[in-house]
This record gives C-alpha cells, sequence and structure tokens, in this order.
C-alpha cells in the first residue's frame, strides 16, 4: 500500500510538472497543483470551496486567484495537454475526435458568453453559459484536449462588458460550427494522430463544416437531420 501510494504521488508530480512552464510564479505553480489535487479527488461538487476543503484549505480564495487573477498560459497548457492525450493514446486507426458542447447554468449576468439559451445539461432553455469541446477517444482511453467558449451575438456586439469580463477586443462572434471547426484544425496541425471525427446533428447540418472537413480529406461521421439533402459519389472498379 505505502508503495502504492509513493508510486501514485510520483506520478502525480511528473504530470503536475509537465506544466510547470506555463506558470511563471512559484505561487501559481503551487495552487495549480492543489487545484489538480482537488479535481482529482472524491468530491462530488467541484466548486472552489469543495476544492479547497479538499486539499487542506480554509476557504476558496486561493482557488478563485489561480482562475480570475494569476497570470498562465491557459492556451500552453491546452497544447501541453493535447500532446500528453497523443503520446498516451494516440491511435492513428481508431482514434476518434469528438465535438459535443455543454452547457453551465448560471445564476447571474457577469460570467462571460452567460445568457438565456439553449443548454444539453438542462434539457432546456436556461441562463447558462455554453462550451463547445474537443475529446479524443481510442482503445487506450479518452480525454479532452480543447475548448472553446460561446459567445452569443449581444455579447460580441458590446465591448464594455466584454472588456468587464475579460475578453479580448480582438474576439469576435463565431458559432459554435466555427468553434468546432478551429478545434479540429488546430488538432490536425499539431499532428494529432485520428482515423475519424464524430459530431451530433448541430453540427453535421452546417453543409460548410462538412465541406471543409473534405476539403482536408478527414474522413467523418456525423449526424444530420432527416431532411437534409447528402451528396455521395460511388467510385467503381472501372472509374477508379
Amino acid at each position: 500500500m505505502v508503495e502504492d501510494v509513493r508510486s501514485w504521488s510520483a506520478g502525480f508530480e511528473a504530470f503536475v510538472g509537465g506544466f510547470a512552464a506555463r506558470f511563471p510564479r512559484v505561487e501559481s505553480r503551487r495552487q495549480m497543483r492543489c487545484h489538480v489535487r482537488g479535481l482529482l479527488s472524491e468530491v462530488e461538487r467541484k466548486n472552489g470551496w469543495a476544492l479547497a476543503e479538499a486539499t487542506g484549505q480554509s476557504g476558496p480564495e486561493w482557488m478563485q486567484r489561480l482562475l480570475n487573477f494569476y497570470a498562465w498560459d491557459e492556451d500552453g497548457v491546452r497544447d501541453d495537454l493535447r500532446a500528453m492525450v497523443t503520446e498516451v493514446l494516440g491511435d492513428p486507426e481508431n482514434g476518434v475526435l469528438i465535438v459535443d458542447e455543454t452547457g453551465f447554468l448560471k445564476k447571474g449576468v457577469k460570467s462571460a458568453g452567460v445568457a438565456r439559451q439553449y443548454s444539453g445539461t438542462a434539457g432546456r432553455v436556461e441562463n447558462s453559459q455554453i462550451g463547445v469541446f474537443l475529446a479524443y477517444a481510442s482503445d487506450r482511453g479518452r480525454a479532452l484536449v480543447d475548448r472553446e467558449l460561446y459567445l452569443p451575438r449581444e455579447w460580441t456586439a458590446d465591448r464594455s462588458r466584454c472588456r468587464e469580463a475579460g475578453v479580448g477586443a480582438e474576439v469576435g462572434f463565431a458559432t459554435k460550427q466555427v468553434l468546432a471547426r478551429r478545434m479540429v484544425e488546430r488538432a490536425v496541425d499539431s499532428g494529432v494522430p485520428f482515423g475519424w471525427v464524430t459530431a451530433d446533428e448541430l453540427y453535421g447540418m452546417d453543409t460548410k463544416f462538412r465541406l471543409w472537413m473534405e476539403g482536408r480529406d478527414i474522413a467523418h461521421v456525423v449526424a444530420v437531420p432527416k431532411s437534409a439533402s447528402v451528396v455521395t459519389m460511388w467510385l467503381t472498379k472501372e472509374r477508379a
């Protein structure tokens, strides 16, 4: 048992150490380590208070400082994580990139992107944030490798509101399908090995998204509405 604990601890330190360069200050690196420990704990609700208690902190202040105050390279962390997932789970034939979104229910109006919109989490229109995610799955396991926050037009049209929420002036409106394309493109350009991309009807119904994948020779399996017209091409031996 003791050896198992030591082995787990060594593996954990090696894992979080792989992201250390993305956190320029000692305080942020230390708090990142606590945050990940909390996420890996058996606490059911992963809010600031619960994560703090799980890691022996008296309150959520330090967890909140990591997310709201400390400067760290979040896109760099994403890239490092994607590289780790590729190394551990990568499979060029059976690997799958999965596009999907999820909603985060909110009560206020200050969080970036929050609005009354359909949330799959609630199964109805609710005050929520919507995140579009890219996951990787193979026979070796599965993990999230990318993310994008969906900003409704009411947000991108109000630049002062965006500034207050920390949204940069360079961020404009993009549909969920465009956000999905950006993530798939990053995965392709970074050399993630996969056999095909899959997504539900929200993305499959977007002709531009499908044509883009066809243009990049990306195999894909996506749901489409039953009313959609899909052009297929049969290639016979004679034509080949």
